[in-house]
């Protein structure tokens, strides 16, 4: 990691001008591993200066010449495949499997579906007389969280080079490693100076500069509501484009015509992958009244199946949480959900047994909750499941969109049209009808309080673009 107190500026690494540093920290062994630099305002002045100076000429880029640099930024990516699978899993914890399987995989994918999606997108058509044109929309600010920090930069990254924007990248300063390797990809695969800056930064220091600065166009932010509220209202002053995919509390529909042995399986470890650190993890398992016992068991049998360890094990399902902060509310989410009566099915609080050091979390499964409990309102952002009774499919339905959140709804049933049906009413922006593969063509965003705009393939290049009409155009 030779680049870790350096930032990616102009084309070149630079020393910072705070001079400030910040220790990372293996969550599975609560141990400093690496330092990075951390910017501050003149950081952030310089790279977004970068980027604007790059933007009035790759902007107008042929889209061949786009496509291309985003081909050769997926081969090198590939080249560094197994370095950013060792980064990810040291700096959030993730076995290596689900490092290299899902975590560094996606940001492939999300590379091969924009480059799919800019071979036939149409920036330009004649509407009438009017040639409607899509236009870069200039600078943009990229802030990505540290639960999926490939998916997200890639996811953010990919899009605006398609479009011809030039952008400044802030990783989460929690999980940068992954962050400062996809700098070095992009300068590999020779990306024109200013195109791409990169900066580490906390998100009152850098994140907030960043939304506000008058020189930038854009802002796309993934992270929590609470920040992303506070991005937002940085942003306000310069009434510049906002973009957010934010927090999620996604309901898991178990029709009665579902098959409950799969349906409850599958939804226990949907819940707990990525150690249950997903925005759109199916966290509330809504099944009829009936088969509430049945799911119990089969989730208890599930959830004490998975091994909760060491990240380098080859066994290991579930590493830590990410920090201590993060351990320490999911445990008192814990504690409140035995407080306010849910039964504690599996897990609990405390460390898994055998496990006296890293941010462990108990797989845990709570029965009985209702609908206003809060660990069936509040994101836990860990491996904590409510399984919550039904007494109609209309119940199910209103206590599904009954949520500040709409990121992401999850419907089983063995007749597809009854599926289809219960989709309609989700209040949400993805639904996911009996546990589909993972399409980095579909669209992703939420409605309400999860934010706005789409993510992935085409739907997030048009995020990247401004309209413009030119009337008269044509006779």
């Amino acid at each position: 990691m030779n680049h870790a107190l350096k930032f990616y500026i102009d084309g070149q690494w630079v020393d910072t001008q705070s001079g400030n540093t910040l220790e990372v920290i293996d969550p599975s062994t609560e141990q400093a591993f690496i330092s990075i630099a951390v910017g501050n305002a003149a950081d952030v002045d310089s790279a977004v200066n970068a980027a604007a100076r790059a933007f009035p000429a790759f902007s107008v880029t042929p889209v061949g010449e786009r496509l291309a640099l985003l081909k050769n930024i997926l081969r090198v990516y590939n080249l560094r495949y197994e370095d950013l699978v060792k980064a990810v899993s040291q700096e959030m914890g993730a076995p290596l499997h689900f490092a290299r399987d899902s975590q560094v995989w996606s940001g492939r994918a999300h590379l091969e579906s924009t480059i799919s999606a800019l071979e036939t997108f149409q920036f330009n058509e004649v509407h009438g007389i009017t040639q409607v044109m899509r236009e870069a929309i200039g600078v943009c600010a990229l802030i990505t969280p540290w639960n999926w920090p490939l998916n997200q930069i890639v996811c953010k990254v990919a899009p605006a080079i398609a479009a011809g924007c030039t952008v400044v990248l802030k990783p989460s300063e929690i999980a940068p490693l992954t962050g400062i390797i996809f700098a070095e990809i992009m300068h590999e695969a020779g990306v024109p100076a200013g195109v791409f800056n990169l900066l580490n930064g906390t998100g009152p220091d850098v994140g907030h500069y960043m939304a506000s600065h008058p020189k930038v166009d854009m802002v796309s932010f993934t992270g929590s509501t609470r920040a992303g509220i506070l991005v937002a209202k940085a942003a306000a002053d310069t009434v510049k484009r906002v973009a957010q995919e934010l927090g999620g509390k996604s309901a898991n529909i178990l029709l009665e015509d579902a098959d409950f042995d799969v349906a409850v399986a599958k939804g226990v470890k949907g819940c707990f992958s990525n150690s249950g650190q997903s925005c759109n993890a199916p966290t509330r398992m809504l099944v009829p009244r009936a088969q509430h016992a049945r799911a119990l068991q089969i989730a208890k049998i599930t959830a004490e199946q998975l091994v909760t360890g060491n990240p380098q094990e080859a066994s290991t399902n579930l590493g830590p949480v990410i920090s201590d902060a993060q351990f320490a509310k999911i445990q008192s989410l814990i504690a409140i959900g035995i407080e306010e009566g849910a039964t504690l099915v599996t897990g609990g609080l405390g460390r898994p047994e055998g496990l006296d050091k890293g941010y462990y979390v108990r797989p845990t499964v709570f029965g009985d909750v209702t609908a206003q409990m809060t660990i069936a309102r509040e994101e836990i952002f860990g491996p904590v499941l409510s399984i919550i009774a039904y007494d109609s499919e209309a119940q199910a339905i209103e206590m599904a969109n009954d949520t500040v959140y709409g990121l992401a709804a999850y419907i089983q049933s063995g007749n597809i049209e009854h599926a289809r049906a219960v989709a309609k009413q989700m209040r949400v922006g993805s639904v996911y009808l009996n546990y589909p593969v993972w399409d980095t063509l579909a669209p992703f965003g939420g409605y309400k309080q999860s934010g706005n705009g789409r993510e992935y393939a085409g739907w997030g290049i048009h995020d990247f673009l401004e309209i413009k009409g030119v009337v008269g155009w044509s006779d």
